[in-house]
This record gives C-alpha cells, structure tokens and sequence, in this order.
C-alpha cells in the first residue's frame, strides 16, 4: 500500500492549524520538505514537549515523506533557544538528508511563508502554496502521525498543551471529542474562578466560555485566563464596536503596517490602508479591502503593533470576506521582495507576551503520560479543509477506538473519522457523532 494511502486511510490532516488533508500533500513530487517545529504562539509548548518525547516517531515520518515526495533534503524549523528538543531530535538524522534551520524566537515564525523563506531563501507567490517553490510543509505533530499511519493506526488522539490560569499546566494526548471541561478538570482546574479560554493560540485562536466545546484533529491546546483579563475583555467586544472605534481613532501612523511580517516578506498587505473601508475616507470599499487579501490573520497588528489599540486585523478579516463575496483576487503588482527592515522589525516572544501582559502564565507544561479517559465523546463530522464527512454508523452501534465512523465522500477534499473510544454510538446527525463508553465491545 502507498503512503498517501495509509495516511489517507488514517485520517491525517495538518496538525498545526487549517488541517488541510495530509494525503493530499503526499502526492506531490518536490525538491524540499519542511518541517514546522517553531510553535510561535504564546504559551504553548506542545510541540516542544513532542520533539523531546517522540523524536523517532517525529524523524520517522520526515523520512517516510522524504522517499514519497522524491525530495532531496528535509529542513526541519526548530527555535535555537528549544537546544533539548534540537538535541533530542539530531540524534535520530541518520540518512544525511535532513537539516536542522535554527531560528530565532519571534512572532509567527511558524508561518509557513516564513519557514520556507527561512529555511530555502524561496519567497511563495502570492496567493501560492509551498508546492509552488518545490516544498511541502508539515507540523511536527503531523509527522508523527505520518509515522502511524504507516503502522495502520488512525488518528484517534490530539497532543494538546494546558496553559494559562490552570492548577497544573500540562501536556498529554487526549481522545478526540473530548469536552474542555474534562480537559481543564484533567489538568487540575481553573485557578481562578472566573475566566475565558483561547483554544489553539491566544493571536490566531478563538476565545470561548463553552466548557463543551471539544478537541478537535487541530486543536493545538487551550490557554485560561481570568475574564477581567485585557484579552479578554478586548476580544468580547462587538465587531460593530471594533468598527466603529477604528473609523473614529485611526490616524494613518502605518504602524499596523510597518510591522507585518507578510509585508516585510514582500507581500502587498497594508492593514493602515484597509482601514481606510471603514469609510473614513470617501474612496469606498474596493479601493482599500484589496490590501487585505494576502493577509494571514497572525494578528500580530492588532495585539502588538498598533499603539491605538484599535483592530486592523479584524477590519482585514472583514476585507478579505469582501474580496470573497465578490469574487475578487487581488493581483499583486509588484514581485516579491524582502523588505530591507525585516530583521529589525522582528518581534520578540518576550516583548510579545510582555504587550499582552501575559507573562506570569509563561511557565513549564510537562508532559504527562497519563491521559483523560472520557465517558463520552462529540466527535465532529468537519476536522479538516474540506467538506465534511458522511457518517457510516448508526444510533446503537458498538464502535472499537479505531473503527471508522465517518467517510470522505467521493471527489471530495477531506478526511476520514475515527472512534476515540470504544463504545455505544448514542448520537448521529451530519455534523457530529456521540460515543458513550458505558457499553462496548468485549
């Protein structure tokens, strides 16, 4: 069986973030593979913790891609801060054909425009993938499970960090479909009474007050902080509010710009310009959103650079829905370039989470072999880019950990689901599936 088949077979998607199907990117044929070991989000050291503890499994799948994809050589992206994990995973380079980029602990380093420049000196076109400079891109988290797949087992756990204002930060894989509430209880509770929680990244997460919400393929971990937190507060407000604030207190300093790491790369973003659409100018919308559409949503202006306080960010989110609605793409006029203040625009972890006074929560989160063991799970039908999966099972199926119970329809972009648990299917509708533990197969 090929590897783009096992892995498909698996259910493999991106583990850091969208979770574009990972059988997909095993068809390509390229000159590089990049492995994404940055983890640039605030507080979150998931992928540490796996490039320490899991560094065969990590090496295994690199190789496994490698002889796939036909590439020369393998970068693997790791911060030269993280010298344990650099340690524990140059032991295992054997073949000659996989190369350590050190790189320096600034915000989003992860990103894959970044990586990839960072890694060959390749600038990806505008609107492109890593495909079209010859490489493929993958999360280290998304390596391991390349190795698994290999093995014929199927993604039914998410390695997740616990960070943030919780008794005992952790790190432990955890069944898909499990609630936050179970996670937060497994690593010791809230330590305050009453908070917010950012699932997968404090800049590009989502905040939530539902303990029931569950882990996801993509879930990279969730971080608590207390409500009466700056984030926290700053993030319930309304986007009519955002709007509204920024028509009236922008000045046009271009800080937003001038600090955007997808404009320091050579792409045409310029958020000072898209907050121009909210019509503090008479010039109208399409002039200005169209600055917005090579936007990667990092945040990095909104909750660093602006010192207004204001959302630029989100009036590029709303940019970049215009452009969709109207099917617009916008046509960069001019080639990429670098530009000549990129370096010294980086911006430091430190100075990050010292902005967003979260510096208090940036503490060690172990690894714990240990694991929560639900009696119930919501297992969602969408993981993945794609379109959702159909579910192949019924109310009153007793389901193994590792049965598939959702598939990828026919021609469509996806990825197929697995039991995390063994069970009794209690609960089927198009959008997700409930296994209860209490009844399974002997």
């Amino acid at each position: 069986m090929e590897l783009e088949e096992k892995i498909f077979n698996a259910g493999v998607v991106g583990a850091g973030g969208a979770g574009f199907p990972t059988h997909i990117k095993a068809k390509s044929k390229v000159e590089y593979v990049c492995v994404n070991g940055a983890e640039c989000e605030p507080l979150i050291h998931k992928d540490y913790e796996l490039m320490i503890h899991f560094a065969p499994e990590i090496i295994k799948g690199v190789n496994l891609m490698l002889e796939k994809v036909n590439a020369k050589k393998a970068y693997f992206g790791i911060k030269a801060k993280n010298t344990e994990a650099i340690e524990s995973i140059e032991k295992n380079y054997t073949n000659g054909k996989i190369e350590t980029t050190l790189l320096g602990d600034f915000y989003p380093s992860g990103d894959e425009y970044e990586l990839v420049y960072a890694a060959t000196k390749r600038l990806i076109p505008p609107h492109g993938l890593p495909l079209d400079v010859g490489c493929v891109v993958n999360n280290v988290e998304t390596f391991y499970n390349i190795s698994k797949a290999d093995e014929g087992l199927p993604v039914t756990e998410k390695f997740i960090c616990v960070a943030g204002a919780v008794n005992n930060p952790s790190t432990f894989f955890v069944p898909i479909g499990t609630s936050i509430q179970e996670v937060l209880d497994f690593a010791g509770g809230a330590s305050v009474k009453n908070f917010g929680i950012f699932v997968s990244g404090i800049l590009m997460g989502k905040l939530t007050f539902d303990l029931s919400e569950v882990i996801t393929k993509t879930t990279a971990g969730i971080i608590v902080l207390p409500s009466d937190h700056y984030l926290i507060q700053r993030m319930q407000r309304p986007i009519h509010d955002m709007n509204r604030i920024g028509k009236s207190a922008c000045d046009q300093c271009s800080y937003c710009t001038e600090f955007c790491p997808r404009y320091l790369l050579g792409y045409d973003v310029q958020p000072h310009k898209v907050m121009r659409s909210l019509v503090f100018t008479t010039s109208g919308e399409a002039v200005w959103n169209q600055y917005a559409d090579l936007c990667c949503s990092c945040g990095l202006c909104t909750l660093y650079a602006c010192p207004e306080d204001l959302y630029p960010r989100e009036a590029c989110n709303q940019g970049k829905e215009y452009m969709r609605k109207a099917n617009i793409k916008y046509e960069q006029p001019k080639p990429v370039k670098v530009h000549p203040m990129k370096e010294g625009r980086r911006v430091p972890l430190k100075m990050l989470m010292k902005k967003l006074n979260i510096l208090q929560y940036d503490k060690h989160t172990p690894f714990r072999k240990d694991r929560p063991e639900p009696n119930s799970v919501k297992i969602l039908t969408k993981q993945h880019t794609g379109s959702p999966c159909n579910p192949i099972v019924k109310k009153g199926d007793l389901v193994n950990k590792g049965d598939l119970i959702a598939e990828v329809e026919n021609g469509k972009l996806g990825a197929k689901i697995h039991a995390s648990i063994s069970g009794t299917i209690s609960h089927v509708n198009d959008e997700f599936i409930i296994i209860d533990k209490e009844i399974s197969k002997k």
